[in-house]
């Protein structure tokens, strides 16, 4: 049992967590959900970037088609299909007219001859009668077979191609589209560049307070001690009758303010853990210590500053941000400019269709390559694109004037940062200096004290000189630090 009570302290000590600046900042950095969506948005664009680049090189597509149709295409028309196998037949009615005329017209000599070989006219039309259906039979064969071959059968219908497009020139369309990508992609950069300097300056915000109030605690805390003890002389001396009780209220009034400043430094040094822990991404109920709390002066050394507006320009991610909404609204023109610009396109492929013409009417698949140039030339628009072009002309004024009234306020923020700079550390001087006097004023006030030479109330006074000359250093020193902060978001250096 008494194991387990001496343990209790250190496992309490061992369940803090130490906590540096650079540790803090890391984890705010890792866990913050907006600095991932940022993140995120920056691999969009690259993707983006890519799929642009994409639009130079050959694309390759392949479509298929079954169609049906109620009627197939014909070439023929229906008196043509019935005419056609009738051919034979009636060119046979028309030969045998001719051939009756012809035997009445032929020369004694001719028929004589004839029937001495035996042959009567009636043998001779016999015979060419004959002859003749034969040849109507052929014939009407031969009309069949044209109306069967010229038979399209188009009811059901296949197709299929594989088709190549290669850009040649697009009114430079494709070139604004692949700047426009590499803007968006370092507007993202950019963007992550912003969040990061957020989330950083933040975090630092939230760590010098913490260290802040830590180092008031410990001051209310000492200054309760000091007021304490001065009650207990206090208390001693009505004791022996050299004091009054309303002396006795008077520095206990000044002990229940004391504890109560104290309460409410701890009470924000919770709050501002708390807030601490939420920015680095920990429980808020997590137990955290800050390397810089120990530390007996929070500003080792204090360096004026100077602005520096060309350092501001070159990095602040607002004024690159702005810069990149200018470069985008003129690519966004060229873009717009493209559309009264000829389009030259390189296509190619290999077709295959069912049935198909390329030899006669065939219902089998075959297929055909296929080489050319589109070209497109737009002729009338009716000043379509000419005001599309405008506006984005007034679009990119109105960013030119956004970004030079960015430059105005950042010159103007990274003045007064730097003002800010120098005015803490002077704050931090004389606050230095001031406490130099508290502490002799305490001390003499003490020495008097025990003397009987000086009063409780002088006593008093020199506590709450030492108490607020050590909280003015305090305030001093977390000012240094936060200007500084804010003089290095000011200034787009701050990583």
């Amino acid at each position: 049992m008494m194991l387990g009570l001496l343990l209790l302290p250190t496992l309490g000590c061992q369940a803090q967590r130490l906590l540096t600046l650079d540790s803090c900042r890391a984890m705010a950095l890792r866990n913050n959900k907006q600095m991932g969506v940022a993140m995120t948005k920056q691999e969009v664009a690259a993707d983006k970037r890519k799929s642009a680049r994409t639009q130079y090189l050959p694309h390759v597509s392949a479509l298929g088609t079954y169609q049906y149709t109620s009627k197939p295409i014909s070439l023929l028309n229906d008196e043509q299909k019935a005419s056609f196998p009738q051919l034979g037949t009636n060119l046979a009615g028309t030969l045998q007219q001719n051939l009756a005329g012809t035997l009445s017209q032929l020369p004694p000599q001719t028929i004589q001859a004839l029937q001495q070989m035996g042959l009567s006219n009636e043998a001779i039309s016999q015979l060419a009668a004959q002859g003749i259906n034969g040849l109507a039979t052929a014939l009407n064969g031969v009309g069949q077979g044209f109306v069967d071959a010229l038979d399209t059968d188009t009811r059901n219908l296949f197709a299929g191609a594989i088709m190549v497009n290669q850009p040649l020139y697009m009114g430079g369309a494709i070139k604004a589209a692949n700047k426009i990508a590499d803007i968006n992609e370092e507007m993202a950069a950019n963007s992550l560049d912003s969040r990061r300097q957020s989330i950083l300056f933040n975090v630092d915000n939230a760590y010098w307070q913490v260290v802040s109030l830590t180092h008031k605690q410990k001051l209310a805390e000492s200054f309760l001690e000091l007021v304490k003890k001065l009650n207990g002389d206090v208390e001693k001396m009505i004791k022996q009758g050299v004091a009054t009780k309303g002396d006795g209220l008077s520095v206990a009034v000044k002990v229940n303010e004391a504890e109560m400043a104290l309460t409410q430094v701890k009470d924000g040094l919770v709050l501002s853990k708390m807030l601490l822990c939420q920015l680095c991404g920990l429980p808020v109920s997590e137990q955290v210590k800050l390397a810089d709390e120990e530390s007996e002066n929070i500003v080792v050394l204090a360096q004026t500053a100077q602005p520096d507006m060309l350092l501001a320009a070159q990095n602040r991610p607002e004024l690159k941000l702005l810069q990149n909404t200018v470069d985008l609204t003129e690519q966004t023109t060229n873009l717009l400019k493209a559309g009264n610009l000829p389009q030259v396109l390189l296509s190619g492929g290999y077709a295959v269709m069912n049935p198909n013409t390329f030899n006669g009417f065939e219902r089998k698949f075959s297929g055909v390559w296929n080489l050319g140039v589109v070209m497109r030339i737009p002729i009338w628009n009716w000043g379509d694109v000419k005001y599309k072009v405008r506006a984005s002309k007034g679009a990119t004024t109105i960013a030119n004037m956004e970004l030079a009234d960015a430059r105005e306020m950042i010159e103007l923020q990274v003045n007064q940062s730097s003002f800010r700079v120098n005015e803490a550390i002077k704050k931090l001087e004389m606050a230095n200096a001031n406490i130099a006097n508290a502490n002799e004023n305490l001390r003499m006030a003490n020495l008097g004290f025990k003397e009987g030479t000086v009063s409780y109330t002088t006593v008093m006074e020199a506590q709450t000189a030492w108490q607020q000359a050590q909280s003015q250093k305090i305030d001093a020193e977390i000012g240094v630090k936060l200007s500084q902060v804010e003089l290095q978001k000011a200034l787009g250096v701050l990583k």
